[in-house]
């Protein structure tokens, strides 16, 4: 690594740690109502859909360890980096069977990887966050977050497009009813109290973007239904997602796919805001 972001991070190199969770159906409903489709929360003792694992192992820090932004001031894995504003770039998840509601579950968590890249907008500093689910001793699920830090406002390469859906050729497709009780819901569901995601004039005028945005999480879930709504009778066993740009309120995107796994959102022009592979068990 080389530059002003290596030295910040240089010798930085936290610890796993570890946490339980009861796993109980209140999270799952949750999330549920706010996929809109309250008729699939899981009850008790069946298998938790892929990805709604995130409404789990949540961390509620105390309201005076935010910072302004609404992150962690400062966090285990929160690089030590000054001005820092974070960007959720991808990751990766191996599902060796699926988590189950009621059942206690631990997952520890490790530094997986912290890498500096020079962008065409100046460095970027790659941190890999590596989470290992278990229940019963049993691995579960292998979930890797890919984060994206900059020191200053992260630039932004478009206005947000508020023209039509784009029409697609994918057999799987759904249009997600995005507005901002949902983009309020769905950070109370997940314990995310970045103000980008509720707060319009800070997402305006501290961070530089033109509205604001949609979780990429919540992205990520809805790729991942469409192989849960369309082929009930299959298990994902992986899926790694990439966010290519980001959806803005207001946009009125697609999800799309078919049965070879390959899932995307696709904004009112055509272009993939997000895209993901998965691979069936």
């Amino acid at each position: 690594m080389a530059g002003a972001l290596a030295e910040h991070v240089k010798g930085w190199s936290p610890g796993p740690v570890a946490m339980t969770e009861a796993m109980p159906p209140g999270p799952a409903q949750a999330l549920a109502a706010v996929l809109d489709r309250p008729g699939d929360a899981p009850a008790i003792g069946d298998p938790l859909p892929p990805l709604w694992h995130w409404g789990y192992f949540l961390e509620w820090p105390a309201q005076s360890e935010l910072g302004d932004d609404g992150h962690p001031a400062n966090g285990h894995f929160l690089p030590p980096i000054p001005d820092r504003t974070r960007m959720y770039a991808g990751g990766r998840l191996t599902f060796h069977a699926p988590l189950e509601v009621g059942t206690p579950a631990e997952r520890t968590s490790e530094l997986a990887g912290v890498n500096v890249k020079q962008g065409r907008s100046g460095e970027m500093l790659f941190v890999t966050v590596r989470h290992e689910i278990r229940q019963g001793g049993e691995l579960r699920i292998v979930d890797e977050h890919d984060l994206v830090y900059r020191s200053g406002a992260a630039p932004v390469r478009h206005e947000p497009d508020t023209g039509p859906a784009a029409q697609t050729e994918g057999p799987w497709r759904l249009v997600p009813a995005v507005d901002s009780r949902v983009l309020f819901r769905f950070s109370a569901l997940t314990a995310n109290a970045h103000r980008i995601h509720y707060d319009e004039p800070y997402a305006r005028e501290a961070e530089g973007y033109p509205g604001l945005v949609v979780h990429g999480p919540l992205l990520a879930i809805l790729m991942a239904e469409l192989p849960r709504r369309n082929a009930p009778g299959t298990r994902v066993g992986r899926l790694a997602y990439r966010f290519r740009r980001p959806v803005f309120l207001g946009e009125n995107v697609v999800v799309t796919g078919g049965p070879d796994g390959a899932l995307s959102v696709v904004g009112p022009s055509g272009e993939v805001r997000a895209q993901a592979e998965v691979a069936f068990a």
